[in-house]
């Protein structure tokens, strides 16, 4: 007979039910113990074709896969030979073992077919041949290593027997007391089978399952391995800070502790000053400023402290008294650019077509604050300046061709470029605190646009120049004064005044300042120099309606060591610029004077002061302009008190040390703060 092979990756699906379906009567015949009816079948048996029967199952009879075996006297399970007994094998058929004799033995010749594969073969459907499992632990049989197998740890589990259709011929299979499955070619004697057990063979099978091979077994062990590292990955994973509260799981360090708050509406209302309550007294002022306004670190000290909700003075120490007063001249340019200027006005820088082909000109337009840090990088000096890059831009679309030569038209500026009074040394080469005052030039002339106290370039307008035509890939060609009515091919616009104002007052530009006093004077209608800006500067400040007595000055920085302010000037602008709303129509025009002002401690020239003990009270309620020269400190601002009423003062002393000066000067305005003074 042909052997037949099952491969060991096909697995045969066994009936789960082991009972007759079959709608037709079959013929049947009885033993002596038995019931067996026979279902026909024809197939080869002993070389011819015959008609053979396979048993039916009835409900007398038992389980058709119950085990064939001598019945014993004892109920007990039947003892497992010491022997090994070979095992079945998909590639290499079973020794066949004589069987025990029986009183009445059987013969069954079959064709062995190979089982029809459909699903995953139902373990629990072998008996056992002992009594049902009870609900102990399960205690697998004992397994048994083929005698070829070379590891003796790897025992595959016995197989199922192909399951005999009812129109194919099957392999019969004996089943020895030990459970072990014999496939083979011989003649098989059916043993009379044991009585049916007490229960359905079915239960019996679905409650004595047989082990499972190993090889799933171990994919099984190997997936719960991966499964349990990968939870306990995740376990950890879950168990970080940073992870936790990104999840917002229970036990993030950020989980709420409570339940969570209902919504309550809010609404934001900003304070300003106080303008209905009882301001400080002049006694009361008075007596407190008495030490600080009396230290001998301050020389010779002038100065006013005013009520800005009701202009009234409330200290006053010579304040009529013309004095030096340094950086101080900056509040009368911005007070008179506010006030003569739109708020929005921009100063433009252009390029437009030269007289010969291939030419273009830089027109200056009186704007020191153009950057030249590439597009998209703010200027931290200048906010919101424009960039040389956008107007190189400009011009290559516009232009479309070769540009040969690049001329400068600073026609714009009259005059010298420094001023009477100013020091020499001012304008050189290397300064950090002034250029020449021209109406371009990239980053107040410094050479790098990110420092404040960089070295500035003596002449900042032709620097400007070879950096554009550089770009431009062309030659710069020196100065000339563009063509009327020139096409222009590119332009770019300034900061609006009010910003243009801040960051002159936040960082004390001296170029600024007086490039913004040439400014007031195009907006008057006069000449555009040092004297031309003072000039304008103070007839847009008298026609405002304040008094300037005693007042001179010879630029718009306060280098100059011969310009001259007495203390209530400063005070009676900046009060204007500090009284309620509605109270002045000047007002508002000169409201953003006070934004620009540096914060005690913390913008500006104020930064790093107010940090010593006996000032740091006023640190961020401090607001004030400052100035220094050689043996000149001043300080003009505003200050909320402890009520919250708004004190504006001007102090300006000479003759005094510059660093005990202006620690001196700080610790008058840090009075003002703490006193309530009534």
């Amino acid at each position: 007979m042909k052997e037949c092979c099952v491969p060991e990756n096909d697995v045969p699906m066994w009936p789960s039910d082991d009972k007759d379906t079959s709608s037709a009567e079959p013929k049947g015949t009885k033993g002596e113990s038995e019931a067996t009816v026979w279902l026909p079948m024809s197939g080869l048996a002993n070389g011819k074709t015959e008609e053979l029967a396979v048993p039916k199952v009835t409900p007398e009879s038992g389980s058709w896969f119950q085990p064939v075996v001598e019945v014993s006297d004892i109920d007990e399970e039947p003892d497992v030979p010491e022997t090994p007994t070979p095992q079945w094998s998909a590639f290499e058929p079973a020794t066949p073992v004589e069987p025990k004799q029986s009183e009445e033995p059987k013969t069954l010749f079959v064709q062995p077919v190979q089982p029809r594969r459909t699903e995953e073969p139902d373990w629990d459907q072998f008996d056992r041949g002992a009594e049902p499992p009870r609900p102990e632990p399960r205690q697998e049989p004992p397994r048994q290593e083929p005698p070829r197998r070379p590891e003796p740890s790897r025992v595959e589990p016995p197989a199922p027997a192909p399951v005999p259709s009812a129109t194919m011929h099957a392999r019969p299979v004996r089943i020895e007391p030990a459970e072990e499955r014999f496939d083979s070619e011989a003649t098989v004697g059916i043993q009379k089978p044991e009585p049916p057990s007490q229960e359905p063979p079915a239960a019996e099978a679905e409650s004595a399952p047989a082990p499972k091979p190993k090889r799933k077994r171990k994919a099984l062990l190997i997936t719960t391995l991966v499964v349990v590292l990968l939870l306990a990955g995740m376990g950890g994973a879950a168990a970080m800070p940073k992870v936790s509260n990104r999840l917002g799981l229970p036990w993030a360090p950020n989980a709420p502790k409570g339940d969570i708050p209902k919504p309550a509406g809010v609404t934001r209302v900003l304070h300003g000053p106080d303008i209905n309550g009882a301001g400080p007294t002049k006694e009361g002022l008075s007596a407190a400023l008495a030490g600080p306004a009396g230290s001998p670190d301050l020389g010779t000290l002038t100065g006013t402290v005013v009520d800005a909700a009701s202009g009234e003075v409330l200290w006053d120490k010579n304040s009529g008294t013309p004095l030096t007063p340094a950086s101080t001249t900056k509040i009368l340019v911005v007070a008179a650019a506010l006030l003569s200027m739109e708020h929005g006005t921009q100063f433009s820088t252009k390029i437009v077509q030269g007289a010969e082909p291939g030419t273009v000109v830089l027109v200056a337009g009186g704007d020191p604050s153009l950057t030249s840090l590439p597009l998209g990088t703010d200027s931290p000096l200048y906010p919101g300046a424009a960039h040389v890059d956008d107007l190189v831009a400009q011009v290559k679309k516009a232009v479309g061709g070769k540009i040969s030569k690049v001329q400068l038209d600073i026609s714009l500026f009259k005059g010298p470029t420094a001023a009477k009074g100013w020091d020499p040394e001012d304008t050189a080469a290397g300064n950090t605190y002034m250029a020449p005052v021209l109406p371009v030039m990239a980053d107040g002339g410094r050479t790098d646009p990110k420092n404040d106290h960089a070295p500035r370039v003596a002449n900042p307008a032709a620097a400007l120049t070879q950096k554009i035509a550089g770009k431009l890939e062309a030659q710069a060609g020196g100065t000339t004064t563009a063509p009327k009515d020139a096409k222009v091919l590119g332009e770019v616009k300034s900061q609006p005044l009010t910003e243009f104002a801040n960051s002159l007052l936040q960082l004390s530009d001296n170029l600024m300042a007086d490039v913004l006093a040439r400014q007031i004077a195009l907006a008057k209608g006069a000449e555009p120099s040092f004297t031309g800006g003072a000039t304008a500067t103070m007839d847009v400040l008298k026609q405002a309606g304040f008094d300037l007595t005693g007042v001179q000055i010879n630029d718009g920085s306060g280098l100059s060591d011969q310009n001259k302010i007495p203390a209530k000037v400063l005070s009676e602008i900046l009060a204007v610029a500090a009284a309620p709303d509605g109270k002045d129509p000047r007002t508002p025009k000169l409201r953003p004077l006070l934004a620009g002002l540096p914060v005690a401690g913390g913008s500006g020239t104020l930064e790093k002061r107010y940090a010593d003990p006996a000032s740091s009270a006023g640190r961020g309620w401090v607001r004030g302009k400052t100035g220094t020269l050689s043996g000149v400190n001043t300080l003009a601002g505003v200050v909320l008190d402890t009520d919250g009423r708004m004190l504006v003062f001007a102090l300006m002393s000479s003759g005094s040390d510059q660093n005990k000066g202006r620690a001196a000067l700080d610790v008058v305005a840090a009075t003002l703060h703490k006193c309530g003074c009534r």
